[in-house]
């Protein structure tokens, strides 16, 4: 039993380490089995660089027909698991064909590497960055080592961030104006507004401000629509009268948001909303939707 388990061990162990990743801040990453790992963090235009060791196993030698490492940048959705698209696809050839003995370690460098969208792990795609290094062996079957790291880019400060007023109306029954003081916010921000009741006329119970994520994946037929609600957040427990003023102070950093993502190479897209919900005392439920944008602002050490 022991020779057939010896069968199935790699002939090598492969590692791979970035050139600053003692240095470079480390982020988590949940990985397909559900573990958390920390993984180095880029953005888009850096260079990626470092080193890769093969180093046979006692007693053996590892006979192939090249050494390549390739960085992929992939989206993977979970309806079609498996297949990956590629929009990012670099490779250098890290060896000719030949025989590794001993301990044998390769630089490599990509340089200012266009990352133009964001690591994101959604209910239904996933959007990923991976450095894959391969061992061509032919019949003997390639050995492939891979190597996550997490993209994130940022935005400046937008130039233009107007408000968002709303009116909420039922007819001779309701009449209410909200307004929120910006329509982007950056995932450590504060949601600050009012709400204004100039007509009441039913009996309100409640009234909760939701966050909530909608992605949209694949296209036409075959459309899926995930609606998240990320946080609840109650205004008011009991009856408003006409007049009557609500202020509203969410913060933010709480939640995990991402950056509103829009039509990602035509795979998917991933939106923002603040929704409004009122009940009445017969348990009716009123509401009134509003998109925000969310957008990633560079972190200051």
């Amino acid at each position: 039993m022991n020779y057939l388990l010896g069968a199935f061990k790699p002939a090598c162990n492969v590692s791979i380490t970035f050139t600053d990743g003692k240095i470079r801040k480390q982020v988590p990453l949940k990985k397909e089995n559900g573990q958390t790992v920390m993984v180095p963090l880029f953005q888009s235009q850096e260079n990626i660089s470092g080193k890769i060791s093969i180093e046979p196993v006692q007693g053996k030698k590892v006979d192939h027909n090249g050494v390549k490492v390739e960085l992929l940048g992939q989206i993977e959705m979970y309806f079609d698991k498996g297949n990956f698209y590629d929009f990012t696809s670099l490779v250098r050839e890290l060896d000719v064909p030949g025989e590794i003995y001993e301990r044998k370690t390769y630089s490599f460098e990509f340089s200012t590497v266009e990352m133009p969208y964001e690591t994101y792990n959604g209910v239904n795609v996933r959007l990923r960055y991976v450095l894959k290094v391969t061992i061509n062996r032919g019949y003997a079957g390639s050995i492939v080592e891979y190597q996550d790291f997490v993209v994130r880019n940022y935005s400046p400060l937008p130039s233009i961030n107007n408000s968002i007023k709303m009116e909420v109306g039922i007819e001779d029954c309701l009449h209410i104006e909200f307004e929120y003081n910006k329509s982007k916010y950056h995932p450590k921000d504060v949601i600050v507004g009012k709400i204004y009741f100039l007509l009441v006329r039913i009996k309100l119970k409640n009234m909760d401000l939701e966050i909530r994520r909608r992605e949209s994946t694949g296209s036409g037929t075959n459309t899926h629509v995930e609606t998240e609600t990320l946080a609840k957040f109650e205004l008011m427990d009991g009856a408003p009268v006409r007049g009557e003023s609500i202020p509203i102070r969410l913060f933010l950093s709480p939640y995990e948001l991402t950056p509103t993502h829009r039509n990602i190479n035509n795979k998917f897209s991933v939106k923002y909303y603040l929704n409004l919900v009122l009940v009445d005392e017969e348990d009716r439920r009123y509401f009134k939707q509003q998109e925000i944008t969310i957008y990633r602002l560079q972190e200051t050490s």
